[in-house]
């Protein structure tokens, strides 16, 4: 039998839940059971989108790893935001990727699979900044590449 679950801890899978269906399943696709929400959306915009939602997608795992997940969860859900982030790189191809992958659905179901889990463990300072780091980076990488693309790409039509 599951141990209850803190209120607190309740409320804030609940925002997260919110947030990952904002950007995964908001809007749905009239006259089929397809949905999507702003991740795709934002992808469309040059540089930023991705960005954005990476940096979006990042806080639901920094969250998740203060709620205490073990680290083979928060492993898979920072795969999924990879998977997410580098095919969103790719124009038209990306953000037609992300109206099926939906990495932040996944990172949430994960996260509510595993909670029984996280009530009994401690969150591991140190290992949650190292978390948060490499979010940042993989964050910011995909943000230079994206504007290294657009730079080439204008170059190359302005040339």
């Amino acid at each position: 039998m599951k141990a209850s679950i803190p209120a607190k801890q309740v409320a804030k899978v609940n925002r997260l839940r919110r947030i990952s269906r904002l950007l995964d399943n908001a809007i749905p696709l009239p006259g089929t059971k397809i949905r999507f929400g702003l991740d795709p959306i934002l992808g469309l915009l040059p540089g930023g989108g991705d960005t954005i939602t990476g940096g979006i997608s990042a806080y639901i795992v920094v969250e998740a790893a203060r709620m205490g997940l073990p680290r083979d969860v928060l492993y898979k859900m920072v795969g999924n935001i990879l998977l997410d982030s580098f095919a969103g790189t790719i124009p038209v191809v990306g953000d037609l990727f992300d109206v099926g992958w939906k990495a932040n659905i996944k990172n949430i179901e994960l996260l509510e699979k595993h909670l029984d889990i996280a009530k009994e463990s401690k969150s591991n300072t140190l290992f949650l900044i190292g978390l948060i780091l490499v979010l940042a980076l993989i964050v910011l990488g995909l943000a230079a590449i994206a504007f290294f693309t657009v730079t080439w790409f204008w170059n190359l039509v302005i040339n």
